[in-house]
């Protein structure tokens, strides 16, 4: 119970501090279960935590009959007393067979939330940057196809725009570091910072920035157990489209300038 509290706590702090807005597109069939792709993934995931592991923004209201459940590193649920902590919030290790269990369940109801580019893509996570890691990520889509599970785009704009981070382009000693870390502790380690609780030139309590997650319209999915290579590389590029097409039609809502585009690394 104190660990609950705590959390719902925590949770509203961040709310407050931050703004979030859910936005919603099209409705979303509660009788299956779906795969939704959350990007960019940014320093700490925070639109993705707000949106489908708290009911801050609404998620049961704007879509009746679905659970999101947001996948983390497995190495997180092996850790004492945190592993309880996010777990109050509904997250599961993210591991095949524990999505895989979600999306058999029958009668639906359930959407896999996937932070696609995961830990490597939070070391392109600053202020202006629209660098998706996604073009060799396609394991999230042969799961869609083995379950006829609809995939899901969800763009959270402003998700980069929480903190800075320290220069670490590809090349540099800092990102040599930081990758043979990724490799060896499957977690990344960004040099971030943003402001702190009484001033705010800096500290690690992210900026006043709005996060506006928009969630896409589903992509129909058949069910296929076993996909062949070229088929998941088709269903991935019509995701791909999808993605493009949800972040040109909302952009200019949401201050991104006419001439950013998205950048698929």
């Amino acid at each position: 119970m104190p660990g609950c509290i705590f959390l719902r706590v925590w949770h509203s702090s961040i709310s407050e501090r931050v703004g979030r807005i859910l936005v919603k597109t099209a409705d979303l069939d509660p009788r299956q279960n779906h795969v939704f792709g959350f990007h960019p993934h940014g320093i700490l995931v925070a639109g993705g935590f707000v949106n489908f592991c708290t009911e801050a923004t609404g998620f049961q209201l704007l879509f009746p009959g679905l659970t999101p459940r947001l996948l983390m590193l497995p190495l997180w649920f092996r850790v004492p007393f945190f592993r309880d902590y996010i777990m109050t919030g509904g997250l599961i290790p993210s591991d095949k067979d524990s999505a895989a269990y979600l999306l058999r369940q029958e009668g639906g109801g359930n959407a896999v939330v996937i932070a696609v580019g995961g830990a490597p893509e939070a070391l392109d996570a600053r202020p202006g940057a629209f660098t998706v890691l996604i073009k060799n990520r396609k394991g999230f889509v042969k799961l869609a196809m083995e379950h006829g599970a609809p995939l899901v785009p969800v763009f959270s704009f402003g998700e980069n725009e929480l903190f800075d981070q320290v220069d670490n382009p590809k090349g540099t000693w800092l990102r040599w570091i930081q990758e043979r870390m990724q490799k060896v502790m499957g977690i990344a380690l960004p040099l971030f910072h943003a402001r702190g609780v009484f001033q705010y030139s800096f500290g690690l309590i992210p900026y006043r920035k709005p996060i506006f997650t928009v969630v896409g319209k589903p992509l129909r999915v058949e069910r296929n157990e076993k996909p062949s290579a070229e088929e998941v590389d088709a269903m991935h590029e019509k995701y791909l489209e999808e993605l493009c097409k949800l972040f040109e039609e909302h952009k200019a809502k949401y201050g991104v300038p006419e001439d950013k585009h998205l950048s698929f690394v």
